[in-house]
Parts: C-alpha cells; sequence; structure tokens
C-alpha cells in the first residue's frame, strides 16, 4: 500500500509539470495584454513597457515557465497582477468555499445516484425504472447554469425558500449544490444501474435468493458492495469535475470562490491567479482519485495495489 501510495505521487509530479505548460500556453493564445490592462488607457507605450518588464512579461514563454516551475517547487505561485498579493493567499481565503460547495455536490450526487440506481435495478423495465432514466438523461443534459438560473427563478425569486445569492448559511447551499450535483446524479444513477443487474445475474446472488435471504440483505449487503467499485470510479471523477463546474456555478450564484476568483483573473489576464488555482484544483483532483484507488482495496480485499 505504501509503495503504491508513493508510486502515485511520484506520478504527480510530471502530470503538473503538463497541467503548468499547458495553462501557460492558453492563458498566452489569449488576445489581450495584463500590462496593458494594469496600467490603464491613459498610460504611454514606455509605462506599459516598463510594467511588462516589471512582471516579467517581456522574457521568453519557454523562460517563464522555467522561472514559474522553479518558485512552485519553493511554494510560491507568485503574485497577483491586480492585488498585489501573494496568489496562494487568494487562494486559500476561496478555497474553502469551493471545497464545501464541491463536498456538498458529491453528496446530491451519491444519494441521488445510488438511491436511483439501485430502485432503478431491482425494477428493471419497469415503469419505475424506464422514469428514473429519463430524468437521469435529462438530469445530465441540462446546463448547469441553465439549472442554476431556473432555480433561483422558482426557489428564491417565485416563492422565496432560499436566498439569491451569497454563502454562510445552510439555506445558502442547497440550491448550488442541487445544480452541481444532479449531473452527476445522473451519470451515477445510470452506471449503478448497470454495475446492479450486472452482479444481480451472477450464481452467488441467485444462492442467496434460494436461501430465503432477505431481499434487502441481498440488494444492499451482497450485490451492491460488489457492484461498487465501477461506481467508486465514477464518483471520483465526478468530484474532479464538480470542482471545474464550481466556475459557473459560483458565478450564477455569486459564491466567492476560486472558480469565480478564476473568471474574475481570465477577466484580468491575471495569469498567476489563474495557474496558481487550475495548479490547486489538479492537486487536489489527483489526490482524490488517489483516495479512490485506495478504497478499491476496502471493497474488494482481492484487489491488490502493489
Amino acid at each position: 500500500m505504501v509503495v503504491f501510495i508513493m508510486r502515485r505521487l511520484l506520478q504527480l509530479i510530471p502530470v503538473l509539470l503538463g497541467v503548468i505548460f499547458v495553462v501557460f500556453l492558453i492563458m498566452y493564445m489569449v488576445p489581450g495584454d495584463p500590462a496593458v490592462l494594469l496600467a490603464g488607457e491613459s498610460a504611454s507605450p514606455k509605462q506599459v513597457e516598463q510594467l511588462r518588464q516589471n512582471l516579467g512579461l517581456d522574457k521568453p514563454l519557454f523562460s517563464q515557465y522555467i522561472t514559474y516551475v522553479k518558485d512552485v517547487l519553493q511554494g510560491d505561485l507568485g503574485t497577483s497582477y491586480r492585488s498585489n498579493r501573494p496568489v496562494l493567499d487568494e487562494i486559500l481565503v476561496r478555497l474553502p468555499t469551493t471545497i464545501e460547495l464541491a463536498v456538498a455536490s458529491i453528496f446530491v450526487t451519491i444519494v441521488l445516484g445510488l438511491l436511483a440506481g439501485i430502485i432503478s435495478a431491482t425494477k428493471q423495465f419497469s415503469i419505475t425504472d424506464i422514469s428514473i432514466m429519463v430524468v437521469a438523461l435529462l438530469g445530465v443534459s441540462l446546463p448547469n447554469f441553465w439549472l442554476g438560473l431556473m432555480l433561483i427563478l422558482y426557489f428564491s425569486v417565485q416563492i422565496q425558500i432560499f436566498p439569491v445569492s451569497g454563502w454562510g448559511t445552510f439555506m445558502h447551499v442547497i440550491l448550488p449544490a442541487i445544480t452541481l450535483g444532479t449531473a452527476g446524479a445522473g451519470i451515477v444513477a445510470r452506471m449503478t444501474r448497470s454495475s446492479m443487474l450486472e452482479v444481480i445475474n451472477q450464481d452467488y446472488i441467485r444462492t442467496a435468493k434460494a436461501k430465503g435471504v432477505k431481499h434487502q440483505v441481498v440488494t444492499y449487503k451482497h450485490a451492491l458492495k460488489n457492484a461498487l467499485i465501477p461506481v467508486v470510479t465514477v464518483v471520483g471523477l465526478q468530484f474532479g469535475a464538480l470542482l471545474g463546474g464550481t466556475v459557473l456555478t459560483e458565478t450564477v450564484f455569486a459564491i466567492n470562490g476560486v472558480g469565480r476568483l478564476m473568471i474574475d483573473a481570465i477577466r484580468m489576464r491575471d495569469f498567476p491567479v489563474v495557474q496558481g488555482s487550475i495548479l490547486v484544483v489538479s492537486v487536489i483532483f489527483v489526490l482524490v482519485n488517489l483516495v479512490v484507488d485506495i478504497s478499491y482495496r476496502f471493497l474488494n480485499k482481492r484487489i491488490d495495489l502493489n
């Protein structure tokens, strides 16, 4: 187990180097000069050039990349062009909010997805099964930003149950979590149904039923546990998708998280903040996948991670 964890952590290094390089290329392909935006419209060309030199933007792209990688290895994600504060401080202030939203959303994804998938599998080809799968497909298809706006329009504006925007109380969490978790719930429901149907048709399940074991015990103790491995994989991937999905959801609900920080940084061409935010999210995503891989061992003792 320890060898496996160390090997996966070492694999994290080339992944993050690749992420940083790709983000560098994308950001520098985007039209607009950060120095011009920061200097203002009234700045002279000489002032803009001086600011560009101060920011290090006059150096070749590869040179900037090498310098940034060296700083990251020392724990320095750079300084924000806009606020002149350390990027890591900017991210750490907002990261707890984003993680709270992602955790609440993954809870919605797991609970709704598992329940819908189990019910659908145990009632195969029935009206209930078909209805659940149609709703799951609808949930996957709806854009997050549109669903968020519709939830705000009905639950916040018309019947005024939940707050329109902001963060801080349990009531603030519900609509964004549903918005972000709905698509994942649809995917988990479909995967759970497929995996459960495959397990339910196994010989040991039929044997348990023939022995008179209760239906609930067969479903939740025997079938579900063995059907969870592919579902856990999907949940891990969905958590990473949720971290990325917070960009739109936080914007719609005016939540001051890392996603909204990235949107504001992109508008201002604040390269260090964009790069640092993506780097932090990438690290979290890889670590979540590591936890998912380790969980396989607990679900099935026959799996050898070494």
